[in-house]
């Protein structure tokens, strides 16, 4: 297809998937429980931290992180004391486990505390192209806090090549301006023309067939390949286009 008519094609698909009825099916039904900020991103960072395998189990696993911060997760994190996280024990989704969830409260409390807040930690290392810089800076400080060292691989770093798929959909979550209601937009120091799409195998499989990515690799090259093709379609929104590139992969088997 040539470049207009891709833009009509993934713009139909968008569309179609871009409305409320994504939310039933998707992980983001998790931090639309909520309307406080904090607890929208708070709840929407754990979740996509655990968004990948099975949707139903992802949806469970998640839906069990908010019953064991009693459905208030900001003020589970900012007011817990560390005999709260004995009931943590047993938690698991994959190789995510109830240590790693319990380091992750302790330092979603730091960051809070010392960094102000979630948004500030990525806000101040945007560039004026990308949130590669921000999401490793971000790894950085998450982890300054004394952790085991097998809780880090499940925040990935762009600068060592990793495309960060489940937080750039978060970061979409949070950045993006939707008319229709899915992404919050609740972040407003982060304009959506840098986000990047989270990239997994149904929406890089897409992409090379349309001849949006010619990298073999679901890796951060990949990731600065599509970002570039998807601006190219449209520089203020580039990220709607995971919508079509994720329906058109999972519900049309394209």
């Amino acid at each position: 297809m040539k470049t207009d008519e891709l833009k009509e094609f993934l713009d139909h698909k968008v569309e179609k998937y871009n409305t409320l009825e994504f939310i039933d099916t998707d992980p983001i039904q998790i931090p639309h429980r909520f309307s406080l900020k904090e607890d929208i991103e708070i709840s929407g960072f754990l979740t996509a931290t655990i968004a990948w395998g099975n949707r139903k189990s992802i949806l469970k696993n998640a839906d069990r992180m908010m019953d064991l911060m009693d459905n208030s997760p900001f003020d589970f994190v900012m007011n817990h004391k560390n005999s709260d996280l004995k009931a943590f024990k047993g938690f698991v989704h994959r190789t995510f486990n109830s240590d790693d969830l319990s380091y992750f409260i302790k330092s979603l409390h730091n960051i809070y505390v010392h960094h102000n807040g979630l948004e500030n930690v990525i806000a101040k290392n945007i560039t004026k192209t990308s949130t590669q810089l921000a999401i490793s800076k971000f790894k950085e400080v998450f982890f300054e806090l004394e952790h085991q060292s097998r809780t880090t691989k499940h925040i990935g770093n762009p600068l060592r090549g990793s495309a960060a798929k489940r937080l750039n959909m978060w970061l979409r979550w949070n950045c993006r301006k939707d008319k229709t209601g899915v992404d919050f937009g609740i972040w407003n120091s982060i304009s959506p023309s840098v986000l990047s799409c989270p990239l997994d195998v149904h929406s890089g499989n897409v992409a090379r067939k349309l001849g949006l990515l010619l990298r073999k690799q679901n890796d951060s090259k990949a990731l600065n390949e599509l970002d570039i093709s998807l601006r190219n379609l449209d520089p203020i929104d580039p990220v709607k286009y995971d919508f079509a590139l994720f329906g058109l992969g999972v519900f049309e088997s394209f």
